[in-house]
């Protein structure tokens, strides 16, 4: 795609990110205001509520959402012509985008309908595992995953182990729960990890845990849902051979469009879904069967990826940081901050409890007098080991002043 076609693709904002090497550095400025509000006016924000719980699913911006209707259009009007004779060459462009943006090999990816059924492909699905051995999980897994892990000792005969991350977290406390509990089961060998906790945000040092996972024998699922898009990185930094993603958060497509990860050495340790007979033996597309899909969603995921490059990863991973860091280090210690303030475990997910309101009641009430007195939307999160929490997500469209007003609410509610 030649600048020009992305100019056209996104309008204003192609215009000021790709028109000159000022703008891109511009956008390396995670506190440049004014170049945020023209990036957020590419959003169609709401007005009714302050949105602050952007981590159940991303906006798609503008073009983006211009695309998906696009395609939903043509879809619609051309039918199965289109689908039997023209889609599958124009996904696997797709693909192909979103293997390079991803740092793969486009024959070690393949499309899910979201990163839960990525992760459930890939759980499921993993065959080295045998009756005695054991598997491990954390307390700020994601709830579906550590569904699974748990319904592996029925399937498959495995003991499931559960640790407790520490709190308040360092990057060496959470690198030494991992070795200590490898070291306490030495009959684990699967792992799931999330990179990015739905929970608190709190960003794991990934490459590390896995690397001392995988110098016990043990493999790595990792639960990269709410990492890309918003953090900067490529999949083999982390390590890991099994990761699921979804694309529907922070790289902003449509919903319902995931990908799931295999390093190509390693596909023979996942099995064949059941109900594949049009793809070659080897082929990694062959591990899961979804069905007809929403042909337009996965189609726009092209256009996504484009405008979150035009934006960067890094810069984005700067300015949610950012926006994070103005409210959560204005009220800690008037509040419990669960995060940590090292900028390599944060992002710009992160939550909070007032002292002592541990119990869900204490704060589904909290997100609703947030909302009901101030009109601040956010939600309550609960399987944190130390209690239930609220969780605060910015977004790249987030204004400034909108977390501003949760400072000025937290400190009237302490």
């Amino acid at each position: 795609m030649t600048d020009l076609d992305r100019r056209d693709l996104l309008g204003a904002t192609g215009a000021l990110i790709l028109g000159s090497a000022a703008s891109a550095a511009r956008a390396a400025t995670p506190t440049d205001d004014a170049y945020w509000a023209k990036v957020a006016s590419q959003y169609n924000v709401t007005r009714d509520v302050i949105q602050l719980e952007n981590g159940m699913w991303g906006m798609m911006p503008k073009p983006v959402q211009d695309s998906y209707r696009r395609h939903s259009e043509r879809i619609n009007r051309d039918n199965s012509y289109y689908a039997r004779r023209l889609f599958d060459d124009d996904i696997e462009k797709v693909r192909v985008h979103a293997a390079r943006d991803l740092g793969v090999s486009v024959d070690e990816i393949a499309f899910a309908r979201g990163a839960t059924e990525a992760l459930m492909t890939l759980i499921v699905g993993y065959n080295r595992l045998r009756p005695g051995d054991a598997v491990l999980c954390a307390d700020l897994d994601y709830e579906s995953t550590l569904a699974a892990f748990k319904q592996l000792k029925v399937r498959r005969g495995v003991d499931v182990v559960t640790i407790d991350l520490p709190e308040p977290a360092t990057r060496q406390n959470l690198i030494d729960a991992y070795d200590a509990a490898l070291k306490a089961n030495p009959k684990v060998r699967l792992m799931l990890l999330t990179h990015v906790s739905h929970r608190t945000g709190l960003v794991l040092p990934v490459a590390e845990i896995t690397a001392l996972a995988k110098s016990r024998g043990v493999d790595v699922i990792l639960d990269s849902a709410h990492a890309w898009g918003q953090l900067d990185f490529k999949l083999p930094d982390t390590g890991a051979d099994f990761i699921g993603l979804t694309c529907q958060k922070w790289i902003g497509s449509p919903m319902g469009v995931g990908i799931f990860y295999v390093k190509k050495s390693r596909q023979d340790s996942l099995d064949d879904a059941w109900g594949i007979a049009s793809l070659e033996t080897g082929d990694i597309r062959r591990k899961i069967q979804t069905g007809t899909t929403n042909m337009a969603a996965f189609l726009a995921l092209d256009d996504a990826l484009t405008f979150h490059e035009a934006l960067g990863a890094k810069a984005k991973e700067s300015r949610v940081r950012h926006l994070r860091d103005r409210w959560a280090e204005a009220v800690r210690g008037r509040v419990e901050v669960l995060t940590p303030t090292d900028p390599r475990l944060t992002c710009g997910i992160t939550s909070f409890r007032l002292k002592g309101k541990t119990s869900v009641e204490d704060n589904r009430q909290l997100a609703e007098t947030l909302l009901r007195r101030f009109n601040i939307f956010t939600v309550e999160r609960t399987g944190v080991a130390s209690g239930a929490c609220i969780r605060i997500t910015s977004a790249v469209f987030t204004s400034p002043a909108d977390l501003d007003k949760l400072v000025a609410a937290l400190t009237a509610l302490t």
